[in-house]
């Protein structure tokens, strides 16, 4: 097996378009690529560890599984909480595609946490930092403490319809 480096924007989209626990970058890039479906491609076996780190939440709102496409090792691959923010808000925004929108009602005393363009986020306060979620339309600001930013993600799973134990699995994933 060779290795490659790609840009971590071409990364967080690679992993975006997994569609099943323990599917490989390869087989990723070969069903896109190729039009190969992942069902066709022969795959390595799953090692023990690597099928005990991934990591799969399911909603017991929607039945819908979350972070299919997230473990442990992949958030451990981004090196800032900031990234680990995005891959996460990321990964719930796909999944819940429909009722994502809920999450634009958290807000903060002073302060908006989501929104739907930048400029929503720029005129709610200074220095807000906002990054668009990839592979979604919103955006979410970003500067604050990663106290401020678990407590958005808890807020975040709560809203989409998970319990507070979930939640707080997700939030211990950044």
């Amino acid at each position: 097996m060779k290795n490659i480096e790609i840009d971590d924007d071409l990364y967080h989209y690679i992993a975006s378009q997994t569609q099943r626990i323990g599917e490989s970058a390869s087989e990723i890039l070969r069903r896109l690529l190729l039009n190969t479906p992942s069902s066709t491609v022969i795959t390595e076996p799953a090692t023990a560890a690597a099928a005990q780190s991934a990591e799969v939440i399911e909603s017991s709102s929607t039945g819908q599984k979350v972070f299919d496409i997230l473990s442990k090792q992949d958030l451990q691959a981004e090196l800032s909480v900031v990234g680990r923010f995005l891959v996460i808000l990321s990964a719930l925004a796909r999944t819940h595609k429909s009722t994502f929108a809920s999450v634009l009602e958290i807000k903060g005393r002073n302060r908006v946490y989501f929104g739907r363009n930048e400029t929503d986020l720029l005129e709610a306060g200074s220095s807000t930092n906002p990054k668009q979620i990839p592979n979604s339309e919103f955006w979410v600001i970003t500067n604050s403490n990663t106290t401020r930013k678990k407590m958005m993600l808890t807020e975040a799973a709560l809203k989409l319809g998970y319990s507070p134990d979930e939640a707080e699995l997700i939030r211990d994933f950044l």
